[in-house]
């Protein structure tokens, strides 16, 4: 007889310990181990050869391993063409974000195109899913769905309808009653995921897992759920925008640069395939603080405005704030403008964000960074059809960054005529006019942003 044990994992980061403490001591997170019981039962190795039988590279066969369309656009292009028969695929994302909608309009194009597609529904009702279904127009009849939390349910359902794709609906809500433990534990789902995956592989099962993401928006559970599958994707988005990015942070069967955007409608989530206009639609043009940013997201050049707040204040501290920016390179941007270009912000309060709701977090975006603190400091605005990109040093000066001309044609194909940016930059597009300099000094002094700052009232 198996004799049980019992330990204590973090459920953040999987980190064990053999007694409770109130720190874990992999993750250093307070409060986050929890007690786990199970059986110690040795493995057993099977005797004999593997099975299997090593061949050359050159023999393996691709013709059952093609790319299947999920029919939405843009969560092909992130995935590479679609998803790949026998691989496994964790979509994480805030509560509320959209991923139900999301993963059920991809299920239905799919099984319209022909596929056999399961939904096993771990955390709503079978009628509840039918609403959404009705809602968006997903009651195709090769669309299959199954209310279960069982691992043996979701397996009994599988060997019924032997489906194509299989979608899951959460992974942490699915538990296996011969595991002592609680549904949601590090030890479930680290095994329930585990035997999904394994039957993903054994059958040539496109399988798609949803997972629950911590207050810090990382995935929950173990950290080998994000290894045992072939491909993650993130699902982010801010609840008061409509607009919805999809991210892979791990791709097994493409790069991991790429970016799919989706706008949340009343029918559901539409693709997005040019935002220009989503970003910029609503810009005001002459208001100091300004400036557009080509930015890169995978191979795709996205035009954001980045807009900045300069105010007195009376603290010893002065606020400073970065809203869709990464505040390190803000920061930094700050202490170049004081001390390279006799800027000093020191005594304001400085705000800075992007708008539309989409993170810029390279460097591409200092120099937009810097002019709009410029712009907003003395009042001046920046011309409304001037775009600026480039790195900024902390000896002041102007780096080329990656994707120049492709992001000044996105620029002049969206009918901006002027940018700034690195002297080493390349060639410019016909119809843009770029001005190449090599110091941010330089720069705001081509922009007119030099002299004292406006005074505050």
């Amino acid at each position: 007889m198996a004799r049980l044990r019992t330990v204590h994992r973090c459920t953040e980061c999987g980190a064990s310990a053999p007694q409770w403490t109130g720190r874990c001591p992999g993750c250093a997170g307070w409060n986050t181990l929890v007690e786990e019981v199970h059986e110690a039962a040795p493995r057993r190795v099977p005797a004999g050869d593997g099975g299997e039988r090593p061949v050359r590279v050159a023999d393996v066969e691709m013709a059952d391993w093609r790319t299947r369309p999920t029919g939405i656009g843009e969560l092909d292009r992130v995935l590479g063409g679609g998803l790949v028969p026998g691989s496994a695929t964790l979509v994480g994302g805030e509560p509320g974000i959209g991923k139900s909608t999301l993963l059920l309009q991809a299920a239905s194009a799919m099984a319209a195109a022909g596929a056999r597609c399961l939904l096993v529904s771990a955390e709503e009702s079978k009628e509840q899913v039918r609403l959404r279904a009705e809602r968006l127009g997903a009651l195709g009849s090769g669309l299959w769905l199954v209310a279960h939390t069982s691992l043996a349910g979701v397996q009994g359902a599988v060997d019924e309808v032997r489906p194509d794709v299989l979608i899951v609906d959460s992974i942490q809500t699915v538990f296996d009653p011969e595991i002592a433990s609680a549904p949601g534990s590090v030890v479930q789902v680290r095994e329930c995921a585990s035997r999904l995956v394994g039957l993903a592989k054994q059958r040539g099962l496109a399988t798609v897992l949803v997972g629950h993401v911590t207050k810090d928006g990382a995935l929950a559970g173990p950290r080998v759920l994000e290894h045992v599958v072939d491909t993650v994707l993130s699902f982010e988005g801010e609840r008061h925008h409509a607009l919805r990015m999809l991210r892979a942070s791990k791709h097994r069967f493409g790069p991991t640069g790429e970016l799919g955007l989706f706008e949340m409608a009343g029918t559901g989530l539409v693709d997005v395939p040019d935002p220009g206009a989503l970003f910029l639609g609503d810009r005001r043009a002459g208001v100091a603080g300004s400036v557009v940013v080509p930015a890169m997201e995978g191979q795709r050049p996205l035009l954001v405005e980045v807009q900045a707040l300069v105010t007195a204040s009376d603290l010893p501290m002065p606020r400073r704030s970065a809203q869709g920016l990464d505040a390190g390179r803000v920061n930094l941007v700050i202490a170049v403008l004081a001390e390279r270009a006799r800027l000093s912000l020191g005594r304001s309060d400085l705000y800075a964000s992007t708008v539309g709701g989409v993170r810029v977090t390279e460097p591409a975006a200092d120099l937009a960074v810097a002019l709009a603190l410029a712009s907003a400091s003395t009042g001046r605005p920046l011309p409304p059809d001037l775009v600026a990109c480039g790195e900024v040093g902390l000896a002041g000066e102007l780096r080329q960054v990656g994707h120049t001309g492709r992001r000044l044609a996105e620029a002049a194909r969206l009918g901006f005529g002027r940018a700034v940016v690195a002297a080493s930059a390349p060639e410019a597009p016909a119809g843009l006019e770029v001005t190449r300099l090599s110091s941010l000094s330089e720069a705001l002094s081509h922009l007119g942003m030099t002299g004292p700052p406006r005074q505050s009232h």
